[in-house]
C-alpha cells in the first residue's frame, strides 16, 4: 500500500477558550500521520490568529493555494480539530467542497473521527456547526469581558501615538518625546488655530512620525485631537473590527482611564470646542467626491448655485473638469455660467499669488454654528455661583468637625485661588479685542501654505480642495466681464 501525503494545520486564535498549544497540536499530527502511513511535507502554523474569516490567516490560505495547485501535493490536510480549520459553517463547506473536487484532496480532524458514508457527512455538518456556535457565544462572551474591563477604566488596545505598553495587564505609559508631539498637536490646533492638513505639513517638515512610523496626514492629526485618552479618559467599542467602521457615539464607553494624562481636560475640551464649530458650509459634501481642487467653491454669479464639475479631455487625452451651473443644466438658472479649469484653475492662483506679494487682503471672520457653542460669559458665572456653595460647604465641615482647622484654611485657600482665575477670565472676556495686525499675519500665513500645497505636485485634488476650503467660502467668476471674486475667510472661535 503507497504512502499518502499530507499538510498540517496547527491555529491558535486570539480568545482564551481552552485549546492545545501548537507543539501539542503538531504531536498530535505527526503521530496521526504515523500511524496512518502519511507523510507531512510541511505544517502551516497560524499563531494568535481568529478563525472567524478565513481571508484573514495568511497561512491557511498559503495552505490551500498549495493544495489545490496543479501539482496535487497532498491528499489530505489535518487538523487537531474541525474548529482549526474554520469556525464559520458557510467557509468551512466551501473550502472543503473546493479541495474534494478540484484535487479530491480530504480534511481530517484527528480528534474526532469520522464512519464512512452519509451519516459520517452529517455528524461532520453536526460538528461545524456546533463549532459556529461556540464561536459566535464565545465572541459575545469576550465582548461582554472587554466591556467590564472597559468601565473599569482598563485598557485593552494598541497604545496610541505618546504611549506604550511596558508590562501587560499595566496601563500604558506615557513615552516622553512622543507626548512632546501630542502636545504640540493640540497647541497648534487651539492656540495657533492651525487646520489639520497645516499641523500634518508642519511636523512631516520636522521629520515626526505616526505612532506606526509613517507620515502624519489629516486623518491621523484628527484621531489625536478626538482622543480623550490624552487628557486621562479611556474610550472603547468606537469602531467595528471587521470592518473598522465607526459606531454610532450612543455605543462607545467612555470613562475615567488609569493611564497618565498627556494634556489637561480643558485643552482636550477646548479642541473639542474648536472642532464643533470650524466652518463647514451647510450641505457640503466630502471633498473625496469632488473632480477637481476647485469643486464645490465655484458658485453662480446669477443664482449663487455651485457650479458642477464635469470631466472632459483634451485631444491629446489630458482630462480637465469644465464647470456648469447645477441650476442652469437642471432648468432653474438663466445664466449660462460656464467656465473650464483650464482657465479658472490658473486665475486663482494668480489671485493668491497676487495676494502673497502685495500683502493687501480682504477677509470675513466667519463663527457659525453659534447654537453649539457654549456661552462662555454664561459658564464662567455659573462657575463662581457653585464656589458659593463649595465655601458654604467646607465651612459646615469645619464646624460640624469633620475637617480640622488647617484642612478648612488650605480648602478655602484653594478656592480663593479658583475664584480669582474666574473673576480673571470673565475679565478678560469682556475686555477682548481682536489684534487686527496678528490676524492679518495669520490669514497671510494660510493662504502661504494653501498656496503651496495646490501648486505641488505632490498632493491630491482632494488634499488641495481641503486645503483650498481653509480659507475661501465661495469663488465667484463673471463670465461676461471676465472677472473673479474670492470670498476668503478666517475662522474664529
Amino acid at each position: 500500500m503507497s504512502k499518502s501525503f499530507a499538510y498540517g494545520y496547527v491555529r491558535v486564535s486570539t480568545d482564551k477558550q481552552e485549546e492545545l498549544s501548537p507543539d501539542s497540536q503538531e504531536k498530535l499530527l505527526r503521530d496521526y500521520a504515523k500511524k496512518h502511513d502519511m507523510i507531512l511535507l510541511n505544517i502551516f502554523f497560524e499563531l494568535g490568529v481568529s478563525g472567524r474569516k478565513a481571508e484573514k490567516r495568511p497561512e491557511f490560505q498559503k495552505m490551500i493555494s498549495s493544495a489545490k495547485s496543479k501539482e496535487h501535493p497532498v491528499d489530505a490536510i489535518l487538523v487537531w480539530k474541525y474548529s482549526r480549520f474554520a469556525r464559520n459553517q458557510e467557509e468551512s463547506i466551501v473550502y472543503k467542497s473546493l479541495l474534494k473536487k478540484q484535487n479530491n484532496v480530504d480534511v481530517i480532524s484527528v480528534s474526532e473521527p469520522l464512519i464512512d458514508g452519509p451519516f459520517g457527512s452529517l455528524i461532520e455538518r453536526i460538528i461545524e456547526w456546533m463549532d459556529e456556535y461556540y464561536s459566535i457565544r464565545l465572541s459575545g462572551e469576550v465582548f461582554r469581558g472587554m466591556k467590564e474591563n472597559a468601565l473599569r477604566g482598563k485598557y485593552q488596545a494598541r497604545p496610541p501615538l505618546g504611549y506604550r505598553i511596558v508590562e501587560r495587564g499595566k496601563p500604558p505609559v506615557i513615552v516622553p518625546e512622543e507626548a512632546e508631539i501630542v502636545k504640540t498637536i493640540f497647541l497648534k490646533y487651539t492656540e495657533e488655530h492651525l487646520s489639520f492638513f497645516d499641523i500634518a505639513r508642519y511636523l512631516n517638515q520636522l521629520g515626526c512620525k505616526t505612532s506606526h512610523g509613517k507620515n502624519f496626514e489629516t486623518r491621523s492629526i484628527e484621531y489625536i485631537l478626538k482622543n480623550p485618552m490624552y487628557c486621562g479618559m479611556l474610550r472603547w467599542n468606537r469602531t467595528t473590527n471587521e470592518t473598522n467602521e465607526i459606531k454610532k457615539e450612543s455605543e462607545w464607553i467612555i470613562t475615567e482611564g488609569e493611564q497618565e494624562a498627556i494634556i489637561s481636560k480643558e485643552l482636550f475640551e477646548a479642541a473639542q470646542k474648536r472642532f464643533q464649530s470650524v466652518y463647514k458650509p451647510k450641505g457640503s459634501r466630502p471633498s473625496s467626491t469632488y473632480k477637481h481642487w476647485l469643486s464645490g467653491l465655484l458658485k453662480c454669479p446669477s443664482c449663487g448655485r455651485t457650479l458642477v464639475a464635469t470631466t472632459l479631455h483634451r485631444k491629446n487625452g489630458e482630462p480637465y473638469a469644465y464647470f456648469q451651473c447645477y441650476g442652469y443644466s437642471k432648468g432653474k438658472c438663466t445664466a449660462n455660467s460656464r467656465v473650464s479649469s483650464l482657465l479658472i484653475g490658473p486665475t486663482v492662483l494668480d489671485a493668491l499669488q497676487q495676494i502673497l506679494d502685495s500683502k493687501n487682503i480682504s477677509y470675513s471672520y466667519v463663527e457659525t454654528d453659534l447654537s453649539s457653542k457654549l456661552d462662555e460669559k454664561k459658564l464662567l458665572l455659573e462657575k463662581l455661583t457653585q464656589l458659593d456653595s463649595k465655601e458654604q460647604r467646607i465651612k459646615a465641615a469645619y464646624q460640624d468637625g469633620i475637617d480640622s482647622l488647617d484642612e478648612y484654611k488650605e480648602n478655602k485657600t484653594a478656592l480663593l485661588e479658583e475664584r480669582k482665575q474666574l473673576e480673571n477670565q470673565l475679565l478678560e472676556l469682556q475686555t477682548r479685542k481682536r489684534d487686527t495686525d496678528a490676524d492679518k499675519e495669520l490669514m497671510l500665513s494660510r493662504i502661504r501654505n494653501t498656496y503651496e500645497v495646490i501648486t505641488s505636485d505632490r498632493f491630491s485634488n482632494q488634499q488641495k480642495n481641503e486645503a483650498l476650503r481653509t480659507i475661501i467660502q465661495k469663488i465667484v467668476y463673471i463670465r461676461d466681464s471676465d472677472s473673479l471674486k474670492i470670498y476668503y475667510y478666517l475662522p474664529v472661535s
